[in-house]
């Protein structure tokens, strides 16, 4: 149990590392459902529509047009009707989504303590170093 707390703790301090991060930056101040939706469309695989986006956040339609004209003005995403059913809109990702989406990476792994080789540092991982013996 205590390991489990232990956990969510990192967990919870790498995001609010990550999320204080990003809105010190010089950059685009997504809300948590704008990055929902975003993070939604970059790292689940298929094509997007609002309708199934607003199935699988659980949230209405107009709250996932909201979040998509924000996201269509910062160009991290853009709309397009279905040219096989016009009823049915569209998902896009954009190059400059795909940069942020890198960023957001690298954001995340520095506030993990994840150096840029992928390796966790011993003090994300909460090892300690053993104190040195005095040479005597």
């Amino acid at each position: 149990m205590a390991q489990t707390s232990t956990t969510s703790d990192q967990l919870i301090s790498t995001l609010r590392d990550t999320v204080v991060s990003m809105v010190r930056r010089d950059g685009p101040d997504l809300s948590a459902r704008q990055l929902g939706v975003f993070l939604t469309c970059y790292l689940q695989e298929g094509a997007h529509t609002v309708r199934g986006l607003a199935s699988t956040l659980n949230v209405s339609k107009p709250a996932i047009t909201r979040a998509l004209d924000r996201l269509g003005e910062l160009d991290l995403a853009r709309r397009k009707v279905d040219p096989m059913d016009r009823r049915s809109v569209l998902v896009q990702r954009t190059l400059k989504g795909a940069a942020y989406l890198r960023e957001l990476r690298s954001i995340m792994n520095e506030a993990a303590g994840v150096p840029a080789t992928g390796r966790t540092t011993k003090a994300a991982r909460g090892e300690e170093r053993a104190p040195r013996r005095a040479a005597g």
